[in-house]
């Protein structure tokens, strides 16, 4: 009797991003074999990471070797500009990788069709949006963490005294700027379109931030005004917790609020392809 010969096994087919699974991806969920898949190339090209997680801790580094920016303001109710600037480049973090970085890059994969052969698989096209908030969500959680470390031990600025009202501000305002970042994404059709949109939507978020104007020096109708905005809402809530009280539950709606629309816009208007 002849011995059949030994076929060896074949490989893994390569995914949709061109990376062929694991040995384990087999048996693991798929929304976690793409997760790790974009991970792997989040990694592989750190550019966009040192930008969002290491610009805006290195700016309050610049910002605090001011003299004039640790000095005591009457205007700030003895707060100094330092004080004030520290949360606003825990924002800052949270735009540039939501509005700024995700947009070109969810696009650019619709631009290659990327997404539309995705659509063939048993992974669905969401998957792959899920994985990307999640990282730039990450990253840019992880920035603001180091706004904060480099504020207290380089300039003794003190920590939220609110801490979980100050942590629940954060993850609602997260959730609102990867939404927006979404509907940016949703509705360019070239990663050229995602990068010039990302950057125009960008300027008022970090107005209404108070990058070039803190909230607490706005006069009282421009600040009034843009507490209605998601940034504008989040300003203030993170001085109100970082002062040591409960954030208003008018701005914690506002950003909730936000959260709703911008996502139902951005999966309204998403396009596997153009």
């Amino acid at each position: 009797m002849t011995t059949p010969p030994l076929v060896p096994p074949a490989e893994p087919a390569a995914g949709p991003l061109g990376i062929a699974p694991a040995a384990g991806a087999r048996r693991s969920s798929p929304h976690f074999a793409v997760l790790r898949a974009e991970a792997r190339l989040f990694l592989r090209e750190p550019g966009n990471l040192l930008w969002v997680v290491g610009f805006p801790p290195v700016l309050l580094v610049l910002l605090g070797s001011v003299p004039l920016f640790r000095a005591a303001r009457h205007d700030l109710d003895g707060l100094r500009l330092i004080d004030v600037y520290t949360p606003v480049t825990v924002l800052m973090g949270l735009i540039m990788a939501s509005v700024q970085a995700m947009p070109p890059l969810l696009a650019g994969y619709r631009e290659r069709g990327i997404l539309r052969h995705m659509a063939m698989t048993p992974v669905r096209p969401s998957a792959l949006i899920f994985a990307q908030m999640g990282l730039f969500g990450g990253a840019a959680l992880v920035s603001g963490l180091l706004s904060l470390a480099v504020g207290r031990l380089a300039f003794e600025v003190p920590l939220p005294r609110e801490a979980f009202g100050y942590a629940l501000v954060l993850l609602l305002t997260a959730a609102a700027a990867l939404a927006m970042g979404a509907l940016v994404a949703a509705t360019a059709a070239t990663a050229k379109n995602a990068n010039a949109s990302g950057f125009t939507v960008s300027l008022p978020m970090l107005f209404s931030a108070g990058v070039w104007l803190p909230v607490q020096a706005m006069p009282d109708v421009l600040a009034h005004a843009i507490a209605f905005t998601p940034f504008g809402a989040a300003a203030g809530a993170l001085g109100q917790a970082a002062a040591g009280d409960w954030p208003a539950w008018s701005r914690l709606t506002a950003l909730a609020l936000w959260v709703i629309v911008l996502s139902y816009a951005a999966r309204r208007w998403f396009r596997w392809e153009f």
